[in-house]
């Protein structure tokens, strides 16, 4: 029998159409079909997910752009620190160097202060063997404050209410002048002293005025008579104002009766550091 014949062919092309149109499911008019349903919300979701992910990028520029503002602030605040850390490190620079060079002066101080003091003894010791002669109630010497004392009683220089120097007074001043001319650099301040006994005559007001002229007396004669120059000789009166003892005693008084020598070394050397540190 032949198969391929044209009535047999057309049978099956009928029966293979009618199976394939009895498969294919069959949807109202204006229904979707599945698979768009499927991809509607597929494309939803997608579009969802795009929508938070745009507002999450436009949160993370908004972050991002804070932190950049916030960095570039911070950067400013270091520069400006930076800055005054090394205003700071110039200020402490110029500090330490200002405290090396007064530490420097105090030992150059220090170092005349030690000088001088050894000036003082030496002074000190040669004065003593040279007045060995005197009595310790006429005459005394004391070393105070880096200066030496030579304190002159009124037993020794003057009589009561006098201003001329008696002759044992003279002898004493003459041995100082000799120490005095061969130590050039030791500054004089003669100081005149009385007890409280009030004075009053036709040439002394009071004990300041007869102070005052004891202690021109005994400057004027160190000059005139020994030489020692003027320049470096000070002449005060204390009056009763600086008692060495208690005017309640005739001991107190007598001892309050007293013209003092002080001797110091110049302190050229001393000012003129201090004088250079302050430029």
């Amino acid at each position: 029998m032949n198969i391929l014949n044209k009535p047999f062919l057309m049978s099956a092309f009928t029966i293979g159409i009618l199976t394939l149109t009895s498969c294919a499911p069959i949807y109202k008019c204006g229904e979707q079909a599945p698979e768009k349903k499927i991809c509607g919300k597929r494309l939803q979701s997608v579009v969802s997910e795009r929508d938070s992910l745009c507002g999450t990028l436009a949160t993370q520029h908004s972050v991002n752009d804070k932190l950049m503002a916030d960095n570039k602030k911070l950067q400013n605040k270091l520069s400006g620190q930076e800055n005054i850390n090394e205003n700071q490190s110039d200020q402490l620079s110029q500090q330490d160097k200002d405290l090396q060079n007064k530490e420097e002066m105090l030992r150059n101080m220090q170092a005349i202060i030690t000088r001088q003091n050894d000036i003082t003894k030496k002074l000190n010791q040669t004065l003593r063997d040279a007045l060995v002669g005197f009595n310790s109630d006429e005459l005394t010497l004391e070393i105070r404050d880096g200066k030496l004392y030579v304190s002159m009683s009124d037993q020794l220089l003057f009589k009561s209410g006098s201003t001329n120097v008696e002759p044992k007074g003279i002898e004493a001043l003459q041995v100082l002048a000799d120490v005095l001319n061969k130590n050039s650099d030791i500054q004089i301040l003669v100081e005149g002293h009385t007890d409280n006994v009030p004075i009053k005559t036709a040439i002394f007001k009071d004990n300041w005025d007869l102070s005052v002229a004891r202690a021109t007396s005994i400057t004027r004669l160190l000059n005139e008579k020994y030489a020692v120059a003027a320049t470096r000789m000070t002449a005060s009166g204390r009056g009763e104002y600086f008692p060495k003892a208690s005017n309640e005693t005739q001991e107190g008084k007598a001892t309050n009766r007293r013209t003092e020598i002080i001797l110091s070394p110049k302190l050229d050397e001393i000012m003129n550091l201090l004088n250079s540190s302050e430029q």
